[in-house]
């Protein structure tokens, strides 16, 4: 059996090691550990493989809090100590900026961090009717399959959100359209005192009295919000009790207050939120009298700290119904006449139509997984008077991040003065990062 010394962590959280000539990613390893390992998937280049025995563990292996770890596809890094997490996924970042776009930051940023637990405030639960387990599966999906993970508790989830696992299976499972329900989506809003926790159903039917007085009761009992859905995301309708408040989450550094649907995006981890808007404001340092561009402005999130600071933000964000949001946000906030926000595919814009939107002193760029290439491609060279002269750039893919950087460091002529980490998805390989880019 080989035998071999994990060297690094792969963007999937898996360990790197290389063998006979092969790069063999290593589910569960760690960066210094000694192992034995089993394939079992093999291409001419590359393994996947799993531990058959640790020969040598690492320092900063610790026990899974989660009695679900391994099944659940979740968390994929809950055997690494959540500090050492945050070190693993600045080098993913390291790696990627240089290996993907040949660049590298002047400084490394310390990474954001916050509690390793319970800190999704959004989050997708899978529901699948499964008779041959014994009835309704209520969760993530099992790790490398579609399959709803069987559990009763999850260490990520608000304890309150947790607790609702096993009532919320045996509620469905009670459902007459039980195998016509197959998500639940949770969004969290509010303070401690005042938190409020909304769940949408997704059902595909119409409901019976009797499913919606079953519904009803539950929604009473938990002290939660229901809606219901029964299409995509728009059709979304409250459902019990009426009326439902909005959903809102603060920015206390800011004074402001967003108001989101709860299937609007906004980020899972309210604390780290927070801190990488307190980082992006201090990175951007809006002064009264600029106007900066929020790329990928969503319901305002950056756009509203921006112009709070005293700033002119202009948002431009592909979906009306965010836009719309981000307007009602700022006009609730006393910052209409700072903010203005438009419609515009981002990944279609064109150095003609990023011309027509006029001169930006500064950017802001927030983009999906996707990055932003048509964006930077249609940026003017940082020696043109009308390029910003300073932009951050938020990512959630350090691939799509490093890639867009090439251009704007080696095409545009720009300077990557720094870049790091938010620990935004703790016990997960998921990275989100941030980086300060200026005018050489």
């Amino acid at each position: 059996m080989p035998v071999a010394r994990i060297e690094s962590l792969d963007h999937e959280g898996r360990g790197v090691t290389h063998h006979e000539g092969k790069v063999i990613f290593v589910d569960g390893a760690l960066p210094g550990e000694t192992i034995d390992f089993s394939p079992y998937r093999k291409k001419a280049s590359y393994e996947l493989a799993q531990i058959s025995r640790i020969v040598r563990p690492s320092p900063q292996r610790v026990t899974p809090r989660c009695r679900h770890f391994g099944n659940c596809g979740g968390c994929s890094m809950q055997h690494l100590d959540v500090a050492a997490q945050a070190s693993a996924k600045q080098r993913v970042l390291e790696d990627a900026l240089w290996h993907v776009g040949r660049v590298k930051p002047e400084t490394v940023f310390a990474p954001l961090v916050g509690p390793g637990w319970g800190y999704r405030y959004r989050a997708r639960l899978s529901v699948r009717y499964v008779p041959r387990k014994g009835g309704v599966l209520v969760g993530f999906r099992e790790k490398k399959s579609s399959y709803v993970a069987d559990m009763d508790s999850c260490e990520v989830l608000p304890p309150h959100v947790s607790a609702l696992l096993l009532p919320l299976r045996a509620l469905i499972d009670g459902f007459s359209l039980r195998d016509r329900l197959p998500q639940i989506e949770v969004a969290i809003g509010g303070e401690r005192e005042e938190q409020m926790t909304v769940l949408v159903f997704r059902i595909l039917e119409k409901m019976t009295a009797e499913d919606e007085a079953a519904l009803r009761a539950f929604a009473e009992t938990y002290a939660l919000h229901i809606y219901v859905q029964p299409g995509g995301p728009d059709t979304a309708v409250p459902f019990w009790p009426m009326p439902i408040p909005e959903l809102a989450y603060s920015l206390p550094d800011f004074g402001v207050k967003l108001a989101f649907a709860p299937t609007e995006f906004t980020q899972v981890n309210h604390g780290i939120n927070r801190s990488l808007l307190r980082r992006a404001m201090s990175l951007l340092a809006p002064q009264k009298g600029e106007r900066i561009a929020d790329m990928f402005c969503g319901l305002g999130n950056f756009s509203l700290p921006i112009a709070s600071l005293g700033a002119d933000v202009v948002g431009i964000e592909g979906a009306d119904a965010l836009v719309k949001r981000a307007a009602r946000n700022a006009a609730a906030n006393g910052l209409a006449e700072r903010s203005s926000f438009a419609v515009a595919n981002l990944f279609e814009i064109t150095p003609e139509s990023y011309a027509a939107l006029g001169r930006f002193d500064k950017m802001l760029i927030d983009p999906p997984r996707e990055g932003a290439m048509e964006l930077v491609k249609s940026l003017p060279h940082s020696a043109d008077e009308a390029a910003p002269s300073r932009i951050v750039y938020v990512s959630c893919n350090p691939a799509t991040l490093a890639r867009d950087l090439e251009v704007l460091i080696v095409q545009k002529g720009y300077r990557l003065r720094g870049a790091g980490i938010a620990n935004m998805f703790p016990q997960t390989s998921h990275v989100e990062s941030i980086a300060l880019i200026e005018r050489a």
